[in-house]
């Protein structure tokens, strides 16, 4: 199957073509003009999506079309700014990457924003945006993830994410598949997570309720909470790391477990029976919950570390 290569400038007829201008988020609330576009090509179910933008956010949703659907529009602070930014789409029956490129002559105050359909199936193999967020929802196929000082937020998404973002959080809701989620200035939010967790953050906090017993987790945060929500049985090890704030792990019985805690300027409250394994007072516990099982590794400097029941 021969790949074509198409852009904005050489497909108007293509475009949706309304022009004006428009306030729109990560421009300082200055006035732009714009230019929509709209593409579609066929695309298998199992085929594969790059896209790559700037100062503008992508939106990616699945649905059950062998088609993919790309609308969007250019921005620029003058009509001729927003029409000179052209956008590249390559296309084949298996694979599909769009990019949003600057022109020479302006380089501020101009972006792209995307609102995309894929077969439900598709792999999100390359998104990327800057100033802009990410969104993707009802979609199968597994998702890497970039932007700067934009969310990212994923949800009713079967398969595995790696996120990545600053200056903004990373946000989960019914994801089933291992995550990994680097944030700085932002925190991470997982709401019913059935795979592994690892997650990164410098001054934000990590909240997460996780499903899947079978499944690690690995947190390191600088200067934001860490609240886990771990599913009863839970058969995997738990680490966490955090240097100034407290750590929260919730627990339904029975708990069977090790336990491995340090802090150093507060205190540890566990509410299971213990047995010691190590040494146990206010700052250190290295105890037995049950009948052992998985290692809970947690630390924190100016945090304290709690367990607590369900």
């Amino acid at each position: 199957m021969s790949v074509k290569h198409v852009s904005a400038a050489a497909l108007a007829v293509a475009l949706l073509g309304l022009s004006g201008c428009v306030m729109e988020d990560g421009f300082g609330g200055f006035q732009r003009y714009s230019r929509d576009f709209h593409y579609s090509y066929p695309l298998k179910s199992d085929g594969r999506l790059s896209v790559e933008t700037f100062n503008g956010s992508v939106e990616i949703s699945g649905w059950d079309e062998a088609t993919i659907d790309i609308s969007g529009t250019k921005y620029g602070p003058s009509q001729e700014a927003a029409d000179a930014l052209r956008v590249d789409v390559d296309h084949a029956s298996d694979a599909v990457s769009v990019r949003a490129v600057r022109p020479t002559m302006w380089r501020n105050n101009i972006g792209a924003r995307f609102v995309i359909k894929v077969p439900r199936g598709a792999a999100l193999e390359r998104i990327i945006s800057s100033n802009g967020a990410i969104r993707v929802s009802d979609e199968n196929g597994p998702a890497h993830l970039r932007t700067s000082n934009g969310q990212i937020h994923v949800e009713a998404f079967h398969g595995n994410v790696d996120a990545q973002t600053s200056n903004s959080a990373i946000e989960l809701v019914d994801v089933d598949g291992d995550v990994t989620a680097h944030t700085s200035n932002g925190h991470v939010r997982a709401d019913n997570l059935r795979g592994s967790l690892q997650a990164t953050t410098s001054n934000g906090g990590v909240k997460a309720t996780l499903s899947r017993p079978d499944r690690p987790v690995h947190v390191e945060t600088s200067n934001g909470s860490v609240e886990l929500t771990l599913p009863p049985k839970q058969s995997a090890d738990v680490r966490v790391h955090s240097s100034n704030n407290g750590i929260t792990l919730r627990l339904a019985e029975p708990v069977n477990a090790r336990v491995s805690a340090h802090t150093t300027n507060a205190s540890i409250h566990c509410g299971f029976e213990v047995r010691m394994s190590g040494e146990i007072g206010k700052n250190h516990m290295d105890a037995v919950i049950g009948a052992g099982g998985p290692l809970f590794d947690l630390s924190t400097s100016n945090g304290g570390i709690r367990l607590v029941k369900m």
